[in-house]
């Protein structure tokens, strides 16, 4: 079987949790498949792209696993609930799945402690839990079973997505703040690496973590095509976006590909807007190409493909 068979049959495979017992979890745990998503009585099937029809489905799954502090509004697809305000957020104090604001404002939590194999059926059931609640924590302890999905519950328009410095905004409505508070408030702060979002590109963010900056960029997409683009771009020298940048490998995450650039101390982000929108267009046309890889190519889409890391 060819490299390219055995990556489709590996997507495939993944993507309907039809895994051998003694292969790796595809949920990316470390752990054997029948000892984690595929034991019936452990969690529920493991779902390869969750986040799939949803609007910004990149920026998601960027907000989930790589952004810090990000915020952005939903719309409620129900009529009924067409004054109730929900807002996404990455993480919420205590990593709490959702808060009921004493305003009656949901807030959604997308980093969270709890994984039952579908994060967007949790978001659904902590939803609705949440549209009943009073004001507080609102969170999930089992599995949430079969129920809608946020794609269900939300429409799919693109979202308006705020990356903050810092965590204050948990705060923002809170006009006296405890001790506790305060403190819970700088700790998270001090962990939060400086990240922004570059404004011409979906997906895509700057990050600083002290000795090295990065840009790293979710993709929609799917996996061989991307790699077999980027291992074009790379025979052709064309996947730099800065002075002094590499392209040093890729996150998978939630069934898409985050590729991840190592930058020189000191790019920042606004200066990647610009390669970054004629990068965007190198990979277009690469993606179009019909043309079977070279042997350079294919050596490349190799490398690229050993420097992958599953998040979850």
């Amino acid at each position: 079987m060819g490299k390219r068979s055995r990556t489709k049959a590996r997507d495939e495979q993944a993507a309907t949790a039809e895994v051998g017992p003694r292969q790796p979890c595809p949920c990316g745990s470390g752990k054997r498949y029948k000892a984690c998503h595929g034991d019936p009585n452990a969690v529920p099937a493991f779902v390869n792209r969750p986040f799939e029809g949803l609007g910004s489905e990149c920026d998601i799954i960027a907000m989930r696993e790589l952004v810090p502090a990000a915020t952005a509004p939903l719309t409620l697809a129900d009529p009924a609930y067409a004054d109730r305000a929900v807002q996404l957020c990455t993480l919420l104090p205590t990593a709490a799945p959702a808060m009921v604001r004493d305003s009656g404002e949901i807030w959604l939590g997308l980093q969270v402690q709890h994984h039952f194999g579908d994060p967007a059926r949790d978001l659904g059931a902590v939803l609705l839990k949440a549209l009943d609640a009073e004001p507080g924590i609102v969170g999930l302890t089992s599995p949430p079973g079969d129920g809608p999905r946020l794609q269900d519950l939300v429409t799919a328009d693109t979202l308006d997505i705020t990356v903050h410095e810092g965590f204050g905004f948990w705060l923002a409505d809170v006009e006296e703040r405890s001790a506790a508070m305060t403190a819970a408030l700088e700790q998270a702060n001090d962990a939060a690496a400086p990240t922004q979002r570059l404004t011409g590109a979906d997906a895509a963010y700057w990050t600083s973590v002290g000795s090295k900056e990065h840009l790293r960029w979710v993709m929609p997409e799917p996996e061989d095509d991307l790699l077999a683009a980027l291992a074009r771009l790379h025979a052709a020298d064309k996947d730099g976006l800065a002075e002094g940048s590499r392209l040093v490998g890729m996150f998978r995450a939630h069934g898409l590909l985050a590729p991840v650039w190592d930058l020189p101390i000191g790019t920042g982000a606004e200066v990647l807007e610009e390669p970054a929108a004629r990068f965007r267009a190198d990979l277009d046309k690469a993606l179009a190409d019909p043309t079977p890889l070279t042997a350079e190519q294919r050596s490349a889409r190799s490398g690229l493909a050993n420097r992958q890391v599953t998040i979850r």
